[in-house]
């Protein structure tokens, strides 16, 4: 009995030294535009910060609860049109379109889970990149939204409304800070949650998790919908943000891909290992394209790969588990 209470508060001040350092990160993080004035370097931070948000959604479902998605691509290109459409046609803000992208997100998750979910390990991933690919090919040739040639989002005025900055470009920077604060604080709020802990009994052993009465395919589809949600409304605010989607740059396998990256070169399951896999992982892209890719002949995509290559073989665990302050929480593997 005894033993049980001392683990059971050292769980609990770990989470709250955990909770501590994430204010202070935020903290840290809205002070960067006293810092950094170069335009250019901001649109990166900015980027960063929003693939992190993402890499945590993603994480959500595939780091907690297991199921390896490899088509949240989808989840974000429907955020971002939804909001768009909402906006271009009817006028909605994209304050509030976000919300309804999120929704939907979230719901097309659930549909997508709903016959997916009875499949497992690889056949789930795959299932995930051919639902995909569906989805990209149906927006592509949707004349009603764009098809092929996108939609151009009209700037009308400077509007903290309608998400419309020429000017300056510090809002972008708080928003996406707000929205990555948001998918952490839920990630953490999950991960002492017996949701938490029946995502990972999921993750680690169906079998066992079922012999201990947990509910398997709503443990899923609750993550599903999560991270669908939250991909959903990181897709509202990119669309805003660049003012141009079409389904190559909002719906590609490749995004996909870059959406999971993060939070697996950082560590999947942990609280941090998006944040630290996005802040090494998206400037590296960034940086490479801009310097190597008009004239690298492909140099900035091998420089890209061999460093996912050389952290996996090094550290198959994430980059996370560098740092022994930010552990996995109990009862991961």
């Amino acid at each position: 009995m005894a033993g049980s209470i001392l683990g059971h508060n050292s769980i609990q001040r770990r989470r709250r030294l955990e909770l501590i350092v994430g204010l202070i990160v935020l903290a840290g993080l809205c002070l960067l535009p006293l810092v950094v004035k170069d335009v250019y370097t901001q649109n990166l931070i900015i980027l960063t910060i929003l693939y992190a948000g993402l890499a945590q959604a993603w994480n959500i479902l595939g780091g907690y609860c297991g199921q390896v998605s490899l088509g949240h691509a989808l989840y974000f290109g429907i955020g971002a049109y939804v909001s768009t459409m909402l906006y271009v046609k009817l006028g909605i803000p994209p304050t509030l379109g976000m919300f309804a992208g999120g929704l939907v997100g979230g719901l097309f998750a659930l549909l997508v889970g709903w016959p997916c979910f009875r499949l497992s390990g690889h056949y789930y991933a795959i299932a995930t990149v051919v639902v995909g690919e569906i989805g990209y090919l149906l927006f592509l040739n949707w004349d009603f939204i764009g098809g092929a040639s996108g939609i151009n989002i009209p700037f009308k005025h400077e509007s903290l409304v309608e998400l419309q900055f020429r000017v300056t470009k510090v809002p972008w920077l708080y928003l996406v800070i707000a929205y990555a604060g948001l998918a952490w604080i839920i990630a953490w709020i999950i991960e002492g949650s017996r949701w938490g802990y029946s995502w990972r009994a999921v993750k680690d052993d169906v079998t066992a998790a079922r012999s201990l009465a947990v509910r398997v395919f709503p443990s899923k589809m609750a993550a599903a919908a999560i991270s669908g949600c939250l991909t959903g409304i990181g897709g509202a605010i990119f669309a805003q943000f660049v003012g141009y989607i079409d389904p190559d740059s909002i719906m590609s396998g490749n995004l996909s891909i870059l959406i999971a990256l993060p939070a697996v070169l950082g560590g999947v399951g942990t609280l941090w290992g998006p944040l630290v896999g996005s802040a090494l992982l998206i400037p590296l892209k960034e940086l490479s394209s801009s310097y190597l890719g008009s004239s690298g002949s492909g140099l900035d995509l091998m420089i890209y790969g061999a460093l996912i290559v050389l952290i996996a073989l090094a550290r198959p665990q994430g980059l996370i588990s560098l740092l022994g302050l930010f552990r996995k929480p109990e009862g991961a593997r």
